[in-house]
């Protein structure tokens, strides 16, 4: 019953007017995002780990994280040190003490790193030193195991693996990945180019070619299948920019032209049989979107933003309407009924209802 209330309060955001970024007297009760001050407004968070409604944590520019435990009403720099000349995609938590941060660009700037006391202390776990690798994303299946993909070096995707929790990393073998397509990568751009779902299936996603596409592994990166997606996609970074799967089957995916003076007129697609065939959406969002997560214990619920806005279904990805205008870069939810969401500008907030 949790899901069906939490849903149906979320679904009243299509009440609120597109412009509003907070509720006008006498509407607070409607839901919302209520900004919280990160105390950060020169950094750009793309990396958001939401374990609940009071803890979460914050990766972006100038190697910074933040963590709140009190639910965005302070937030603590946990930055490790030395890394303010890096840039952090992309954070995976499991609860306020254990984080795994990556850093990305070409050779040495892409980096992993790990702390089991909130932040105290942090562990360099793994450093590029491929010239030709350039890592994107992270993601675990549970607090042991977890893949960080690069985009393609000597034609294939690199899936990078950890089977301790992030302390030691290696590079998984590429002869059950298909070739790349000329051009074809990853964007760092919310933390969900590569995502998973239970205990084995994991999803990658791509533009910057021909077609955009949804790389799937159900054995935890060994094998993978590809294809298409019906997200526009080309040089220099338009297609499928996040994804978020519910379960195996249903997932979600985001995306069009980084560009802001570009149309993205197919912004969104759908999948119910674990990315072997993906439809778009009836009815998409107006816009470029770079993060998507659907909402707590739903099964028809998700919110998608991006620079322009937050968009909500409540039909599973058939149709799409914006209900905020505010800019976010990336979205994640949790069991206990949270949704959180950070951008530029040092800009974090969570949805309040």
């Amino acid at each position: 019953m949790a899901g069906v209330a939490c849903a149906a309060a979320l679904a009243a955001l299509t009440a609120v007017p597109a412009e509003a970024r907070q509720p006008v007297h006498g509407e607070a009760h409607r839901p919302h995002w209520e900004p919280t001050d990160t105390g950060a407004p020169g950094v750009r968070f793309r990396g958001l780990a939401a374990v609940s409604r009071h803890t979460a944590w914050l990766a972006g520019t100038g190697g910074t994280v933040l963590r709140t435990t009190d639910g965005g009403g302070t937030w603590r720099d946990v930055s490790p040190p030395g890394a303010d000349g890096l840039e952090f995609r992309d954070v995976e938590a499991f609860d306020a003490r254990r984080a795994v941060v990556l850093a990305i660009g070409e050779g040495e700037a892409s980096r992993v790193y790990r702390t089991a006391d909130g932040g105290v202390t942090w562990t360099e776990s793994f450093r590029n030193t491929d010239p030709r690798a350039f890592y994107d994303c992270l993601t675990f299946f549970d607090s042991r195991h977890g893949l960080a993909m690069s985009d393609p070096v000597d034609g294939r995707f690199r899936i990078l693996s950890t089977r301790d929790g992030g302390r030691s990393w290696k590079v998984l073998p590429d002869r059950g990945m298909p070739a790349a397509q000329e051009g074809e990568a990853g964007f760092a751009a919310s933390g969900q180019c590569l995502v998973s779902a239970g205990p084995r299936d994991v999803w990658l996603a791509t533009g910057g070619a021909a077609r955009a596409r949804v790389l799937h592994s159900a054995d935890r990166g060994l094998t993978w299948t590809a294809t298409d997606a019906p997200v526009p996609a080309g040089d220099p970074a338009r297609g499928v920019f996040a994804l978020a799967f519910r379960d195996r089957a249903h997932g979600l995916a985001v995306g069009g032209d980084y560009l802001p003076d570009q149309a993205s007129p197919v912004a969104a697609a759908r999948t119910a049989d674990a990315g072997r065939t993906w439809r778009p959406a009836d009815r998409p969002p107006p816009a470029y979107r770079s993060g998507v997560a659907w909402l707590p214990h739903s099964r028809t619920a998700a919110l998608a933003v991006g620079p322009t806005g937050t968009d909500l279904t409540t039909d599973g990805g058939r149709t799409w309407r914006t209900v905020s205008t505010g800019s976010f870069d990336t979205v994640d939810c949790t069991p206990d009924l949270a949704c959180w969401a950070a951008g530029e500008q040092g800009r974090a907030a969570r949805l309040e209802r």
